[in-house]
């Protein structure tokens, strides 16, 4: 039982291919839904990273769906880790389970580090794209997202949006400051249900 307040993630199973994936999903009664892309594999990414499983809980205590995974080859996922085709593949397969779970709605997509070209990959399919400290960006459209940690905001990092939240205080780790992440992102889905 849960009980109010409470966060209680459900095992979630997303076929790819021939293979499975795992996942956890929550249910939600807003939209849109929240996808989280973990960092990617070589990044140490998956579904237990702590700043996607910040992202989670932040959108569940607003009332909205998420559903984050482990990428094929990380943890409980069946196949291989693989490049950036089949990680857009698996993230595909991702939003498809999302959106089947949330009756047809377009997600948000949180990417966090260097999966973000999987994210842009995917944005026609969804409402909106959040990148969380993503790494090696230069500039992006003013319609996508973006969180960045204070300590890796500098003269190199160009971002063209009026949509950044920096983090305080913080760095790529996010050790300091991880709920402002959370709720950055729950801002940018308050935003996008406005405007469904």
């Amino acid at each position: 039982m849960v009980a109010t307040g409470q966060y209680l993630e459900r095992p979630t199973l997303i076929p790819v291919g021939r293979e499975v994936m795992e996942g956890l999903s929550h249910r939600g009664a807003r939209r849109p839904l929240l996808l989280v892309l973990s960092p990617l594999p070589e990044e140490g990414g998956g579904m237990d990273h702590v700043v996607g499983a910040e992202l989670s809980w932040a959108a569940a205590r607003a009332g909205f769906p998420s559903l984050r995974f482990n990428w094929r080859g990380v943890g409980g996922s069946q196949g291989r880790r693989g490049r950036l085709p089949s990680l857009i593949e698996d993230a595909r397969a991702a939003l498809e389970v999302a959106r089947d779970n949330a009756g047809g709605a377009k997600p948000l997509i949180a990417s966090i580090g260097g999966s973000f070209e999987v994210a842009t990959a995917l944005e026609g399919d969804a409402a909106g794209v959040c990148l969380v400290s993503p790494t090696d960006i230069d500039e992006w459209g003013a319609d996508v997202w973006v969180v960045v940690a204070q300590a890796d905001l500098s003269a190199k990092l160009k971002v063209a949006t009026g949509r950044l939240h920096v983090i305080p205080g913080a760095d790529r780790t996010f050790q300091k400051n991880l709920p402002l992440v959370g709720k950055a992102v729950v801002e940018c889905l308050n935003a996008l249900e406005t405007l469904e």
